[in-house]
């Protein structure tokens, strides 16, 4: 206390002697001689080394007896392990593998249509008829003729199993009667292609053609088309970098934006040729669908998990900074103390893939070390600061 009292008063005489001899100063650096301003100089000189000897004196005696040290305030997080999926996002289209268009198989009129756009129907179930231009009656006639020709063969067959007739007689109605037989069976074939039938069960999704209209076979002459909304999946194109990592049973989640639902879901398939023009390879993903609102090339975001580990180590990305050759790092602290106060010590990490906010550190940060997360942009290396987590 008598320093700080010393140093005051001959600060303020000092400068009370400086304003009293202000004019001889100025006399004396317009008239005083090269020995009187070195020696004037040297006083002066002399006072402030005094000065300054005594301020620092003062500064450290303040700094061991003030109790509020102005530290920089940080946070701090715990290196530990936790299980880190990471996740490949891709865009796909919906499909179905039973989403046809239903062709006539043999020309003629349509003469009647049994069902109607959006209309669920069962496989085998008719949906329409074409005028058979009389090949049904040719049918009856046919089976009368049949039916003619077999009880004949079988009277034959009697007369001849009892040594009756000749062999010949026996073996020409038997050679009618199959042949015949034979005739029908292929009629009626062709008949029932005057049968439109839904080949799979589903639903009728639109009814191109009306009744009177002219059809046949091939191109440009579809009635329906039925879609079938249970076996639906998604199909993606995957650039190939990820051939190793994305395979058949991953988990998927896939979200639809359209619906604003999701569902889970596995990979059923995946392609085995790499297309040259995008190099990426196909999969197919199931689709669950109960409520029938997942349609054909609905849009679709598939979240596919193609690295897991379940010792990972996870800090946020924000926390990361760069030096000037590239590496990154964070800070960590050191010897804390009972007051909460640490040394911040940079650390160079090595860092894998990343998910949302959250990046993986592959190297040089163990499971406990406490890493400072805000504040970590204004702390040097070596600089001490105090740990102020709630």
């Amino acid at each position: 206390m008598n320093k700080i009292y010393s140093l005051l008063v001959i600060t303020f005489v000092f400068i009370s002697c400086g304003e009293k001899k202000a004019t001889s100063i100025e006399d004396l650096i317009t008239k005083g001689s090269l020995k009187e301003l070195t020696a004037k100089k040297k006083e002066i000189t002399s006072n402030l080394e005094a000065i300054n000897t005594d301020l620092a004196a003062i500064n450290n005696a303040i700094s061991k007896k003030d109790t509020i040290k102005k530290l920089p305030l940080i946070t701090t997080i715990t290196a530990k392990e936790e299980i880190f999926k990471h996740y490949l996002e891709i865009q796909g289209n919906v499909k179905t593998k039973q989403n046809i268009l239903i062709y006539p198989e043999m020309p003629g009129i349509l003469k009647k249509i049994y069902v109607k756009e959006g209309q669920s129907v069962t496989k085998g179930q008719l949906l329409a008829t074409i005028d058979d231009g009389g090949l049904s009656n040719q049918v009856a006639q046919l089976e009368a003729t049949t039916q003619l020709a077999k009880t004949t063969y079988e009277r034959q067959k009697r007369l001849w199993e009892q040594k009756i007739g000749s062999e010949i007689q026996f073996l020409q109605t038997k050679t009618s009667y199959e042949s015949q037989r034979n005739l029908l069976k292929q009629l009626k074939s062709q008949q029932a292609k005057a049968s439109i039938r839904a080949p799979f069960s589903g639903v009728i999704d639109d009814v191109i053609k009306e009744v009177g209209t002219v059809i046949a076979p091939g191109q440009g002459s579809e009635v329906f088309r039925i879609v079938n909304l249970n076996n639906m999946y998604v199909e993606a194109e995957i650039p190939e970098r990820y051939i190793t990592s994305v395979q058949k049973n991953k988990d998927v989640k896939i979200e639809f934006p359209v619906l604003g639902t999701s569902v889970n879901s596995t990979i059923r398939q995946v392609g085995s040729f790499i297309n040259p023009n995008n190099r990426s390879f196909k999969i197919e993903v199931p689709v669950a669908n109960k409520n029938g609102n997942v349609k054909p090339n609905l849009t679709a975001k598939l979240q596919i998990n193609d690295y897991t580990d379940t010792k990972a180590i996870l800090i946020p990305q924000s926390i990361i900074s760069e030096n000037a050759n590239g590496e990154q790092f964070v800070y960590a602290i050191k010897d804390k103390n009972a007051n909460n106060e640490a040394i911040a010590e940079r650390v160079i990490i090595k860092t894998g893939k990343t998910q949302g906010n959250f990046i993986e550190v592959l190297d040089n940060l163990p499971v406990g070390t406490e890493i400072i997360k805000e504040g970590a942009r204004s702390v040097n290396n070596g600089q001490t600061v105090k740990v102020i987590n709630k």
